[in-house]
């Protein structure tokens, strides 16, 4: 008789729309502003103002585009809107956690969570405007979980 190992379900994340919103929205102010200047003032401010109506769009998709997956063992983060960069640490390797709830998150029911990691190429990884949820617990148990399966233990 075999013993089936429990898998956990791969968890996939995305930063609010909310988030992305509050983000670019000094952008749109201000493209409004050169909007209104160049109505009441020189036309020549349209340009500034698409131009920074275009940068606005580009960053909210940008923001809305990054994706965190963390399976049972990997950790995987995906961002960019025409070149897509997806990098990828191991469990083992995040060391500590800290979670990040400014005020205006915590009105959105938001937090940010910034990963310690031994990984040299991402000694911090940083899911922005993601939903507040146990998704440190979640993260804790698997970490600890693939480090008893590798058989990798810390030595203060």
């Amino acid at each position: 008789m075999e013993i089936e190992k429990f898998e956990p379900p791969d968890l996939t994340i995305r930063p609010s729309a909310i988030f992305a919103l509050i983000k670019v929205l000094p952008l749109f102010i201000c493209c409004l502003g050169f909007l209104y200047l160049s109505w009441m003032f020189l036309p020549g401010f349209l340009w500034l103002s698409v131009a920074i109506l275009v940068f606005g769009v580009y960053r909210y998709l940008f923001i809305r585009r990054t994706i965190y997956h963390i399976t049972a063992e990997l950790f995987r983060f995906s961002c960019g809107l025409f070149f897509r960069r997806t990098d990828t640490v191991e469990l083992f390797r995040v060391k500590d956690y800290i979670v990040t709830r400014s005020l205006m998150l915590q009105l959105f029911g938001l937090m940010d969570v910034t990963l310690k990691t031994t990984d040299p190429e991402n000694p911090e990884v940083w899911l922005r405007g993601i939903p507040y949820s146990n998704l440190i617990d979640i993260l804790r148990d698997r970490i600890i979980e693939t480090r008893k399966h590798n058989r990798i233990y810390e030595i203060n």
